[in-house]
């Protein structure tokens, strides 16, 4: 089993990085291959909405997006981290995981559905819930069951070294990559005893709040 560690922030090696790596520990224990993917720190652009990739099955900005859901069919779990900026998820993250769970919808990839994935964010002090609950709305559209810990999946530091510091949040980190490997395991036995994923609907109900009048 392959689970990716998504690096969101602009600091190849910061404290994103550092939580991540306590997490990808765990796993590792378990006998769980991780590898991280860096989204880097050149601009991302954000969604259009354009509905390019229901066209051409990718997104038409051909970026680390791309290349990001290319590698994302081979691994069985996700962990997501950014860094918190302004009280909220790192812009450059936001649009990374907009474009990618959009296309991934759109051009009916299938990348994440049913793959157990995780969010962790890392802060100097504050915003860390509001940035949480950015990045689990899109696992939960994308039917991913949501991995969690003993508590926020929260770091706090401003550098590696405060990160290591923070002896609660390293241990939410490795409580959390427990738990992902415990459902990872448990969802590949399920599968070697013959348990179906949920069946789909075949057609998907979208409605709105305003109606035609009469």
């Amino acid at each position: 089993m392959k689970v990716m560690l998504v690096n969101g922030s602009p600091h190849n090696k910061g404290c994103t990085y550092t939580a991540l790596q306590e997490v990808g520990s765990v796993l590792a224990q378990e006998g769980i291959v991780t590898d991280v993917f860096w989204i880097g720190n050149k601009p991302i652009a954000g969604c259009l909405g354009c509905g390019m990739c229901a066209v051409k099955g990718r997104c038409r900005y051909d970026d680390v997006v791309n290349q990001f859901l290319d590698q994302a069919a081979d691994y069985d779990g996700f962990l997501f981290g950014a860094p918190v900026h302004f009280a909220s998820a790192a812009a450059s993250m936001m649009a990374f995981m907009t474009r990618a769970f959009f296309t991934d919808q759109f051009a009916g990839l299938h990348r994440f559905q049913f793959k157990p994935g995780a969010a962790i964010v890392s802060a100097r002090r504050a915003g860390t819930t509001a940035a949480l609950e950015e990045l689990n709305k899109f696992l939960q559209y994308a039917q991913m069951p949501v991995v969690s810990s003993r508590y926020w999946n929260m770091v706090h530091g401003n550098t590696p070294a405060e990160v290591r510091r923070d002896e609660e949040g390293m241990q939410v980190m490795r409580v959390l990559g427990r738990n992902m490997a415990w459902l990872l395991k448990s969802l590949e036995a399920g599968r070697r005893a013959g348990v179906a994923e949920p069946k789909e609907e075949a057609e998907r109900i979208n409605t709105n709040f305003i109606t035609e009048e009469q």
